[in-house]
């Protein structure tokens, strides 16, 4: 385990103060809109665990398989239970409408195509399933957009993306001076 891996566990790095600070509220609101199967991409060390309703029927991935190690050691703890794999947001290994809902936070960012994350999380839904994200669109401002431009895969705004890949976009809201996106969305 590296150093960055072990101070997020313990709860002594900087993404958990940001977190705790920043994002325990919307991981609050999201997950609590989460219905029956949900599958929830990027799970990292399984910060939204604890916000799940107990109905809840749980598989998340993360492609680091560290990640998931951690996020199953968390699930234990909060005796919260569920599917913990290894997979990739772009080419997820489930058949199509496999999901009630798909939560995905701080993690569309970054995957490095996020259109095709996108549509593999809207080929997984069930018709009338929520997908439910929040996530940061620095990179969707000037300067960043100049880099972005140059990238294979340039991230965009996350509901532009979700429109593009056949989502209906039911509600958004900026939070953090305009950093973060807060999206409900769901295939019709």
């Amino acid at each position: 385990m590296n150093a960055y891996t072990e101070s997020v566990r313990t709860g002594r790095g900087r993404g958990e103060l940001w977190d705790g600070v920043a994002l325990r509220r919307t991981r609050e609101i999201l997950c609590a809109g989460a219905r029956e199967r949900t599958l929830e991409v990027g799970v990292g060390t399984g910060a939204n665990l604890r916000h799940y309703p107990p109905q809840v029927r749980l598989t998340a991935i993360d492609r680091d398989p560290e990640m998931v190690s951690l996020a199953r050691e968390r699930a234990e703890e909060l005796r919260v239970p569920g599917r913990f794999l290894e997979g990739d947001a772009a080419a997820l290994d489930f058949p199509d409408e496999s999901f009630e809902t798909v939560v995905c936070i701080m993690t569309l960012g970054v995957i490095d195509d996020q259109e095709a994350a996108l549509r593999e999380m809207h080929r997984v839904l069930v018709p009338g399933g929520r997908l439910l994200t929040a996530d940061r669109i620095d990179h969707t401002r000037f300067p960043a957009r100049l880099w972005e431009r140059r990238r294979e895969h340039p991230r965009r705004l996350p509901r532009d993306v979700a429109v593009e890949a056949g989502f209906q976009v039911g509600h958004h809201d900026r939070l953090f001076f305009g950093l973060i996106e807060r999206m409900v969305a769901h295939r019709p």
